[in-house]
């Protein structure tokens, strides 16, 4: 990779943003009806390529069915306010209607109500009685905490997803999370990350992971490049972790480990070219809290957002878009790419002549910069 020179004494490599590239039609076309939007984890089959975020603006129970129901998997954070309260209607609504000046510390307050093992198991049974595929995360710090109470509760797929995961986290004052032994006594398939190099996803590959994250999620409501200086753009970022995959699938013998781009996805243009740069998927935040379904009201925030010694996230506005159905399947009524995001996929699959998402991985990328 062409490394430019930002001074004497330090170089760097150039990367590319979803904003900074673009796919290119064929020879060949389809009728988007014959384009097939499926793709598959360990034993789990999903109509549509999304992931809703484990973010409490995105997902609660009512909605993680209903997007299992459409089609897709949605996470429950199991660190968040469906854990911490056993009715947090009244927390959501007060969040929706904070000041700015005082949100961020209003949030580190609702948030400090600790986390209920019961509630888990709880939430995790709600789920699991409406018949879809059950999915919860946990952050690296608590994963060992809960996992028993996790997988006793009857998780399908179990997430650990922080702003950034590292399979050689070093630590002088706690014992690290051994990952790769900790997936290893699990019965259920993991999906960890974020990882936005070819280093570190080839690292969390090894461990065992069904799945790695790509990026440092969070999307329009992190501040992670302000606060710490840290920042993937998710172009080369899916690219390279998409590297690692081939290659690990080379050393291990043929192992498939699925690569979910996270963060940076605003519009169905977007999920486009994640897909085109190597993902199987996308888990998507922002996008899916603008429906009306969406316990945000609206408003779209993270876990970054709480922390309580050093926030990496605010609490934006977002609006509504309409229903989580017309967000995902459709008819579209704007033509700003947040509605009817797998019509979008499949017109773009189909006018570039693939018919399934592993096909779509090969489509031809040009390095084309765009500012609006």
């Amino acid at each position: 990779m062409t490394e430019i020179e930002i001074g004497r004494g330090k170089r760097g490599t150039r990367a590319w943003a979803f904003d900074d590239i673009a796919i290119v039609p064929s020879r060949r076309t389809r009728d988007p009806q014959d384009v097939s939007t499926a793709w598959n984890i360990d034993a789990y089959r999903f109509d549509l390529p999304v992931l809703a975020a484990p973010m409490d603006s995105a997902v609660s129970p009512e909605t993680a069915i209903a997007i299992g129901k459409l089609g897709g998997l949605g996470v429950l954070d199991l660190e968040g306010l469906w854990t911490r309260y056993e009715d947090p209607t009244k927390q959501l609504e007060e969040i929706s209607k904070l000041s700015g000046s005082e949100a961020t510390r209003r949030l580190q307050q609702i948030y400090a109500e600790p986390i209920k093992a019961e509630l888990i198991r709880d939430r995790i049974a709600q789920i699991r009685a409406a018949g879809v595929t059950v999915a919860g995360a946990l952050s690296p710090q608590r994963a060992a905490e809960f996992s028993d109470t996790v997988i006793k509760a009857g998780v399908d797929l179990f997430v650990i997803r922080g702003t950034t995961v590292s399979a050689e986290h070093v630590s002088k004052t706690h014992e690290p999370l051994n990952l790769k032994e900790f997936i290893y006594k699990l019965d259920v398939p993991v999906i960890v990350g974020g990882a936005a190099t070819y280093t570190a996803a080839l690292h969390l590959m090894r461990t065992g992971a069904a799945g790695v994250l790509v990026g440092f999620g969070g999307g329009a409501a992190s501040t992670t490049r302000k606060v710490l200086g840290i920042h993937a753009p998710m172009a080369t970022a899916v690219a390279d972790v998409a590297g690692a995959r081939r290659d690990y699938m080379d050393e291990s013998g043929g192992r498939y480990v699925h690569v979910i781009a996270d963060g940076g996805l605003g519009t169905s243009g977007d999920i486009v070219k994640a897909i085109s740069c190597g993902a199987d998927a996308v888990m998507l935040g922002s996008v899916l809290a603008r429906a009306e379904e969406a316990p945000g009201r609206g408003w779209h925030w993270g876990q970054e957002a709480v922390n309580n010694q050093l926030p990496r996230g605010n609490r934006v506005e977002v609006g509504t878009s309409g229903t989580l159905e017309q967000i995902l399947l459709g008819p579209a009524t704007m033509a700003s790419g947040e509605t009817n995001l797998i019509g979008a996929l499949r017109r773009a699959m189909a006018t570039t002549g693939y018919s399934d998402l592993k096909e779509f991985q090969r489509v031809e990328v040009v390095v084309a910069p765009y500012h609006s």
